[in-house]
């Protein structure tokens, strides 16, 4: 099986010295902030996502991840992307992380965004600009 083919975007994430904990490997913890990472560079690159100004941002809702095998620094690993629901409000994004050329995930995860105004933190709709770019990440999985 080649779960690569599963996801629509991918991109390179170093570990960095401070990721690895006494056991050598890099922690649990840091494989959400890789999530974010690879989530928050595609929407500012691929949908322009104003971070400091744009009328909506998105806040997580919801995240997960099943670790199937440990990194350490200074590996660095290939996040994959996908859309698996958009809705008017919120996106569910599927991620992968794997090894530099692994065909299978050593970890799996889904995080998911639910769009509010920045001022009111009421839900608000996800921004044509941002769906247009989410649309381009569903695979149909």
């Amino acid at each position: 099986m080649d779960a690569r083919r599963e996801y629509a975007h991918f991109r390179l994430l170093p570990t960095r010295w401070l990721d690895n904990d006494v056991y050598g490997h890099v922690n649990n913890v840091v494989y959400y902030a890789l999530f974010d990472t690879l989530i928050n560079s595609y929407l500012v690159e691929e949908g322009g996502l104003d971070i400091h100004a744009g009328a909506a941002i998105g806040v997580c809702a919801e995240s997960h991840c099943r670790y199937r095998e440990g990194f350490s620094f200074p590996e660095t690993v290939e996040g994959g992307l996908r859309v698996g629901e958009l809705g008017r409000r919120s996106v569910r994004y599927e991620i992968g992380i794997f090894r530099q050329g692994a065909r299978e995930a050593a970890a799996e995860g889904w995080f998911v965004h639910v769009f509010v105004d920045r001022e009111s933190r009421r839900p608000a709709e996800i921004p044509p600009g941002l769906r247009a770019a989410l649309e381009r990440l569903r695979t149909g999985a």
